[in-house]
């Protein structure tokens, strides 16, 4: 049991370490996306569309080469975050629902439609 116990105290740490280094990552991400003033804004767009929703908003990890590498650092980071799920992402920044959802509106992001 003393085995279970600490292995569980670790991945706590992990986890919260994890959601430190995302809280920090999505917000840069999301001043990004909400500046529009770079050619990866768009893809970082998407990037934060699939943390919201990954089955309507797939991302291909492909294009994590194809942006900066602060930026793919960043989104390799909240990643990690997603792996732990201790919080949804948008929960960890200051109104990060509305701001990716306003995102998602201003890149033009439309919801899939439902069959």
């Amino acid at each position: 049991m003393k085995d279970f116990e600490r292995q569980q105290r670790e991945w706590d740490s992990r986890a919260q370490t994890a959601q430190a280094a995302a809280a920090q990552a999505l917000a840069r991400l999301l001043a990004l996306a909400e500046k529009h003033d770079t050619g990866q804004a768009r893809r970082v767009a998407l990037f934060l569309a699939s943390t919201y929703d990954g089955q309507a908003f797939p991302f291909d990890l492909f294009e994590l080469r194809a942006v900066d590498v602060a930026i793919s650092d960043d989104m390799l980071a909240c990643m990690d975050a997603l792996r732990w799920a201790k919080a949804d992402l948008h929960k960890l920044v200051p109104e990060g629902e509305r701001r990716i959802l306003a995102v998602l509106a201003d890149w033009g992001i439309e919801w899939p439609q439902q069959s």
